[in-house]
């Protein structure tokens, strides 16, 4: 979850992820996944040891602070995703991610994957710095648009999932649903706005940009493949990110003026 600082206790957003790929992809091995709890874990370290070192924390010179942002430190509208505040935030984290994550690269593939968790906490802390004057970090501004691609992924290949592809949409509606939710309880701290952004982000560029699946029986086998091309994949990500570019300048611009 992305939390003002510093971090309140909250609840984990597991995911209904449908199961294994599709075709030859059940043995992909999730190794962006993999990597990205790594640097985060590797960052929640160094948070540790630098906070006894005023002069060279790297929370405070790396989370999502609104007036520093305005005054061009636009670092902080991407450096957020990787911070925590706490053994037990890392940890609802890092949990969603390991269990989200997995299933989701299998079929997005590593860059694309990769590409949609940093455009997911991007967007996010764009609306944060929109509408929160909190200071904030965490990966869920990431986390909530994987989620969002989730849900797209599997209602646009619902043919192809069958008959488990209404449960499991439902089920991804309400966690996200459910965990809105919590995130508007008065005083439990959670950047609200950044959760929306990351749903948003994600969900923007799944719909363009992620996975279309089709089937092809050749002989005997039954294969599934990706129809979506890489214009479009790469027209999907430059348009979600110009529009929360211009969205954070428009803003910086009225703040400043």
């Amino acid at each position: 979850m992305n939390q003002s600082y510093p971090p309140p206790q909250e609840t984990p957003p597991p995911s209904p992820y449908v199961g294994r790929a599709p075709g030859n992809r059940a043995v992909y091995r999730p190794y962006v996944t993999y990597v990205l709890i790594g640097i985060c874990a590797l960052v929640y370290v160094l948070q540790t040891i630098t906070s006894y070192f005023p002069q060279y924390d790297i929370t405070t010179a790396l989370l999502k602070n609104n007036a520093l942002i305005e005054q061009g430190q636009i670092w902080r509208l991407f450096t957020p995703m990787f911070l925590h505040g706490s053994i037990l935030h890392i940890g609802i984290n890092m949990y969603a991610l390991f269990f989200i994550g997995r299933g989701l690269e299998r079929f997005y593939g590593r860059w694309r994957y990769l590409g949609l968790f940093i455009l997911s906490g991007f967007a996010g802390n764009v609306l944060s710095f929109m509408f929160s004057p909190y200071q904030s970090l965490g990966s869920s501004t990431a986390i909530f648009g994987l989620l969002g691609a989730e849900g797209v992924l599997i209602y646009q290949n619902r043919e192809i999932f069958g008959p488990i592809a209404r449960r499991a949409l439902s089920q991804v509606i309400i966690v996200a649903v459910a965990n809105l939710v919590i995130g508007l309880t008065p005083g439990i701290g959670i950047d609200i706005w950044g959760h929306i952004g990351g749903l948003v982000g994600g969900s923007l560029f799944a719909w363009f940009g992620g996975p279309l699946l089709h089937k092809q029986t050749v002989l005997t086998n039954l294969n599934v493949y990706d129809v979506r091309t890489r214009r479009e994949i790469y027209r999907a990500g430059i348009a979600v990110c110009a529009l929360f570019v211009f969205l954070a300048t428009v803003v910086i611009f009225v703040r400043r003026g």
